[in-house]
């Protein structure tokens, strides 16, 4: 049995071995674009902050992971309240994903997974600041096809920490994907606030 790991899958070798295909229709992901709720007054201080954060990090390169993680997308996840029932946290949970008759499996870490009612809500791929969002989405969406529940759409959040993107994977006969835009922390207001209206939104789906 050949043993692959997840940060090794390129976009190629999922479309080649399990059909993944792209949407590009809007209507695909609507649940980034439409009933977002509100964000307070309260919660767009605290998102104020965390900007500030964000721009004290890049003075002082480099920036590893580790410290994304701790500075920017932890305090994200707190004010979304998914640190809180009904949801659970798991850090560096393993996956694993076995191709059919293919004699391989594909394993790999999540870095961070919300989970509501074993169904997963939100996967973090958090990744370095230098790095694009899409040097991180095959290996998210290599987790998010190992997902158990294959009959319940799985949501995504890939970041740099200065860049954030949504995805969403419906599963079937066909794996299909798409993406929203992508929110820059570092454009002129706070799009951090998007971020937390969809991070709302996408954890008040139904199970």
């Amino acid at each position: 049995m050949q043993k692959l790991q997840a940060r090794d899958i390129n976009l190629r070798y999922l479309i080649d071995n399990f059909g993944l295909q792209r949407v590009r229709n809007l209507e695909f992901f609507r649940e980034w674009q439409e009933n977002l709720p509100e964000v307070t007054d309260f919660e767009k201080q605290l998102l104020d902050r965390v900007q500030d954060i964000y721009f004290n990090l890049v003075d002082t390169p480099p920036v590893l992971e580790n410290a994304v993680k701790l500075t920017i997308i932890s305090p994200i996840l707190f004010i979304a309240g998914l640190f809180e029932s009904p949801f659970q946290v798991k850090a560096e949970k393993s996956i694993a994903i076995q191709e059919e008759d293919e004699g391989r499996i594909i394993e790999g870490r999540i870095d961070i997974l919300i989970m509501k009612a074993n169904l997963w809500v939100t996967v973090i791929e958090s990744k370095q600041l230098a790095f694009s969002t899409d040097e991180a989405l095959s290996q998210l969406l290599t987790y998010m096809l190992a997902d158990p529940n294959p009959e319940t759409p799985s949501f995504g959040m890939i970041s740099t920490g200065a860049n954030f993107s949504f995805v969403k994977l419906v599963r079937g006969e066909i794996p299909q994907y798409s993406l929203s835009n992508q929110f820059t922390i570092s454009n002129l207001g706070n799009e951090l606030y998007r971020v937390l209206q969809i991070l709302k939104r996408l954890s008040q789906l139904p199970d």
